[in-house]
This record gives structure tokens, sequence and C-alpha cells, in this order.
């Protein structure tokens, strides 16, 4: 192996996942966090791997697209996902760990491997990268704004968000077409056969204005101290523009004109549009709802939408702190900056969403830095996998890139089976299958499982289970 050193900048799950990977591959990592020097508003403790929100990994279940991801994690030999099985708590069918034992686990397997060094610093510019000396950003959601301005430099300013406006996801199954229409405002692109680009859900008077009630009404997420929220008045959560008058979302991402609904031969009162999230067309998302609503008001909220009354979310709505990339633009396909080779990125500021798709790309990264340093040619995992999905999303072009967690709308669509069509319980089956067959064949073509788990450390296992379950 090449004389190779990697600077990973960050220390939590991205980051020292991508260390972790490294270093068991035979890499030297520098690993710098800014820990105990400075925290971030979130942080509270000085350990590697802080869960600074919920302690939950979400679902474990394989008909979970998450339940996948952590799956396959745990097949490549993630350190994250050892150290969490070494500290979960109940949480029924969720994975949840004790969060100060986790960071502890983490923090003592990285501090005593042989090929990691860590030290601590305030990284405030992009390191520049030299031969044998790629660059990691792993420095998560609440980037420090002195190293963000350097990063909106080399990516530009429009390439780079501080706050994530992420709309409901619906899947397409769910929906009632009897109710819901296709059509574009004014028939755009009948001109080219096109049957509409929106699925339109129309609403009446007196329904639009219980639905406002309810949205104005319902329980909202207060934002925390470090996330005061800045809105742009061309991205403002529903709620808030619901708050200015009955009528504000009528005239606004509501707004019922051009549109006629096949049923009546009528304009609507109102209407919501969805509009088509994946190439197979398996979900849609709800245009312009971006909300601070609670989860489970946003659930009972938006089945009031005529044609959504039974509704199945892949993600719900959400508007908080976070700088990330729009990595589509600013991405090789690497994950480097094109604007800078030889520094990569990873976790929430390459544009995904939650912890275990952070650690995901700290993983992915790792892996392809440690074949590159053996003089290996590239091998991203198949787009069928979980793994593969991530990538797809940090890919695909957009023109209005949000951040993601890992949804069934990701992967490919299964192949036909002699036209018979699959309940959603079967084709998730078949697709995790699916994922896992062609995960287990990538896996033993680069060699990946030669690495091994990472083994029981006793002094922190013991300190975890002193430590009373959230």
């Amino acid at each position: 192996m090449a004389d190779v050193r990697v600077l990973v900048v960050g220390g939590g799950l991205a980051g020292s996942e991508c260390a972790w990977q490294l270093a068991e591959r035979g890499v030297a990592v520098e690993l710098v966090e800014q820990k105990p020097l400075t925290r971030t508003p979130a942080q509270q403790s000085d350990g590697l791997a802080e869960l600074v929100c919920s302690n939950s990994f979400r679902g474990d279940a394989l008909a979970n697209a998450v339940g996948l991801l952590k799956e396959e994690l745990r097949r490549a030999g993630s350190l994250v996902m050892a150290a969490g099985e070494r500290c979960r708590v109940p949480a029924g069918g969720a994975f949840a760990v004790d969060r100060e034992a986790f960071s502890a686990e983490v923090t003592a397997r990285i501090d005593a491997h042989p090929r990691i060094v860590r030290r601590a610093e305030v990284v405030e510019a992009v390191p520049t990268p030299e031969p044998g000396r790629p660059v990691v950003l792993a420095t998560g959601p609440l980037t420090g704004d002195a190293l963000a301005m350097d990063l909106a430099r080399l990516v530009g300013a429009e390439h780079l968000a501080y706050y994530d406006a992420i709309a409901p996801v619906v899947t397409a199954e769910s929906i009632d077409w009897s109710v819901a229409f296709r059509a574009s405002r004014y028939d755009k692109g009948s001109d080219r056969g096109e049957d509409g680009a929106y699925v339109n859900c129309p609403l009446d008077k007196d329904t639009y204005e219980a639905f406002v009630r309810a949205v104005v009404d319902a329980e909202k997420v207060e934002p925390r101290e470090f996330e005061q929220p800045r809105y742009f008045e061309g991205c403002l959560p529903i709620e808030v523009m619901a708050a200015r008058g009955e009528r504000t979302l009528a005239f606004g991402c509501m707004k019922p004109v051009g549109l006629v609904d096949p049923r009546t031969g009528r304009r609507p009162y109102a209407v919501v549009q969805l509009r088509q999230e994946d190439q197979a067309g398996t979900a849609y998302n709800l245009v312009g709802f971006q909300t601070r609503m609670t989860w489970p008001e946003q659930r009972r909220i938006f089945r009031m939408i005529p044609g959504l009354g039974q509704a199945e979310f892949e993600r719900l709505g959400t508007v908080h702190r976070n700088t990330f990339v729009d990595s589509p633009h600013a991405l090789a396909p690497d994950l480097s900056l094109r604007a800078a080779p030889g520094v990569y990125l990873a976790g929430q500021v390459a544009g995904v969403e939650g912890y275990v798709e952070s650690a995901a790309c700290g993983l992915l990264v790792g892996l392809a830095l440690a074949r590159e340093a053996c003089g290996e040619p590239p091998a991203p995992p198949p787009e069928t996998t979980a793994f593969g999905a991530l990538l797809t999303h940090l890919r695909r072009p957009s023109d209005d890139f949000q951040p993601s967690n890992i949804v069934w709308s990701l992967f490919p669509p299964l192949a036909q089976s002699g036209g018979r069509r699959l309940g959603k319980r079967e084709r998730r089956a078949q697709m995790a299958d699916r994922a896992l067959h062609d995960l287990d064949d990538w896996l033993d073509r680069v060699g990946v499982r030669s690495a091994p788990a990472p083994a029981p450390a006793p002094a922190v296992t013991q300190a975890a289970t002193a430590v009373s379950p959230r």
C-alpha cells in the first residue's frame, strides 16, 4: 500500500465510521474533532459520535428501508452498528441506544486503534489535500460558520444551504385516484403528449377552510435555541403562511389557477399538488408543504386532503437547521468536491439525512478511499442496495436538491413478475432480498468482509450497563 494518510475532519457518526473503515484496511488516519476546545450549541459532551437529538436509529425490520440499511451496515463491518448493538436499550420495533454509553464505546474504539491519531482543533477553512493526503469533511449539520463560508466559496453560495425544508412524501398506491387527477396548469406539456406533470387533490371551500384551521391549530415542533428560524419567503412552512390569513395558502402553494377538476368540470377552490418523487412513480411529494407540525399532526391533517385519506407516508415534512451542499451539482460520483478534487464529503453535509444514513455515507467514503490507497479501481455498491440507493439520491440531478433519509422510492423498481401486481409487503420483501443478495456479491467482490468486525470492549460495556436506559 502506498504511503497514504487521510485527514478526517469531524468526529460524529460519519467521521468516526469513515476513520474506522480506513484504519481497519491499513490506512493511517488523522481524525480532527473540535471538542473539547469548543462545541456546537447542540452538543453536551466531549465524546465522539454524540447523538444530539433522539437516541433512536429508527425501525429495525427489513420491511423498513432504514432497517435494510442497518443490516447492510452490519454485514459491511460497521463500527456504529457494532457499538450500537453493545449499547442497545429496549425500544419495541425500533433500534435505540443508551446515547452516553454509545458515544463512550465509539470513542474508546477509535482512541484504541493503532492507525488512528485524534487531535482537537477548530477547522475554519477547507484543508488543502496533497498527494497521498486526501481530506474528508464530515462536519455534520451544524458545520461552523467559518468553515461553511469557505465551503461555500468552493462550491458556490447557491450550492450550499443552511436549512432543510423537506416536504412530505406519500406512496403512489395510497393515493385515491378516483379523487386525485393528473394535470399541469393550463395543460402545459400537452403539446408534447404529456398527461400532466402533477397529481392534483382538489378541495372545495369548506374542506379548504377546515384544513387551514387544522394547520393553524396543530401542535408544532418548537425550534431549539441554536436553530432560530430564518425563513425565506419562497420556502415558508405552510403553518407560517396559513397564519397570515385564511386565503394565503389558496394564493400560494394551494392555488387552483389553470386547473379543472374532471369530476366537476370546474376549477377547484384550492388544490394540493403532488410531484413525482422517483422515476418509477412509486412515490410523490406534496409540493410546497414543508412544515414544523409534529409528525402525528402531519399524518392526521394531511389525511384531511381529498385523495389522501388513506395516505402512507414515506417521509414527513420538516424545517430545521442543516448545512449541506447541493450534492448533484457540487460533488463528483465519488463524493469528492468537483471544485477541489481530493476533498471528500461524508454524512449530512453531503446531503443525507439521519444517524444511520450518515454512518453509511462515512462507511462508503472510507471504503472507497481505502481502495484508492491500495491502487484499486472504484467499485461503487449496486444501485439495488440501500448503500447504492443513498448514492443514487446524492447523484440524481435536481433543481431543488434536499437531503433525504433512505426510502424505498430511491431504489430501482423490481423487474415485472409475469404482470402480477405485488402487494406492498411482498414488494418490499423482494426488494430487501434483492438488495442483500447483491450486497453480498459486492462485499465478496471487493473483499470488504476481510476486515474484522470490532471486538467487544469490556470496560466500556460494563460502564454502559450502569447507565439507566432513556
